[in-house]
């Protein structure tokens, strides 16, 4: 299997699992076909698109080639249908969502270096790729957004990013190794949430009353 082929293929594993991701958190706040395959829809395809427009590759994959759309179509439809086989949703999600950004970060941080973007910059754009579907996802579905909140998921990606730009500068990108650095940002993720790892988090004190208060008018 060519590297080209092997970047395809998880591409379309990453939209995916997104759309699945997408459709199960539309299916939970109860919207209708449509929304549903349009959450999945935008939470798959939107990181992608960012991804292509920073690196200059136009028209984006999502809009340029039919499997990708019909893709996150089909999965989100299914997902619409099949949620009843889902017992719990959130865990669900959870899931997909790990192996989404997982996925998603591999490809997008590849992509930009093949594209000639320095590690530094590959590195970001790989994270971004990743969060960007689960951040429109959160907002269309009216949720503070997962990468906004002190879980441990960006850093998790950026980790996942760095790895892939290390693979690369040792010129290590066959399938075994880059499909390890999905496998770590997964693992990473929801160990995060199994063990409840956090993002450190600004303490507010209330303010001071009694004498060291402002003097009375």
């Amino acid at each position: 299997m060519t590297t080209s082929t092997a970047l395809l293929l998880a591409d379309l594993a990453g939209v995916a699992v997104f759309a699945a991701s997408g459709a199960s958190a539309a299916v939970a706040k109860r919207l209708d076909l449509f929304g549903v395959v349009f959450v999945g829809f935008v939470a798959a395809l939107g990181g992608g698109i960012f991804r292509d427009l920073v690196i200059n590759e136009a028209p984006p994959l999502a809009f340029g080639d039919w499997r990708y759309a019909t893709t996150a179509a089909l999965t989100a439809g299914a997902i619409f249908w099949l949620h009843p086989q889902f017992a719990r949703l959130r865990t669900t999600v959870l899931v997909l969502d790990a192996a989404g950004l997982g996925l998603f970060t591999v490809v997008g941080t590849l992509k930009a270096l093949e594209a000639g973007v320095p590690a530094v910059g590959a590195c970001l754009i790989g994270m971004l790729t990743a969060i960007g579907g689960g951040l429109v996802r959160d907002l269309l579905t009216g949720e503070i957004p997962v990468v906004l909140r002190r879980e441990i998921y960006a850093l998790a990606a950026l980790v996942g990013a760095i790895v892939v730009a290390v693979l690369y500068g040792l010129d290590r990108t066959g399938p075994a190794p880059l499909t390890a650095a999905a496998v770590l940002v997964f693992g990473i993720r929801l160990v995060a949430l199994r063990r409840r790892w956090s993002a450190p988090v600004a303490t507010l004190r209330p303010p001071r009353t009694g004498a060291s208060g402002p003097p009375p008018e």
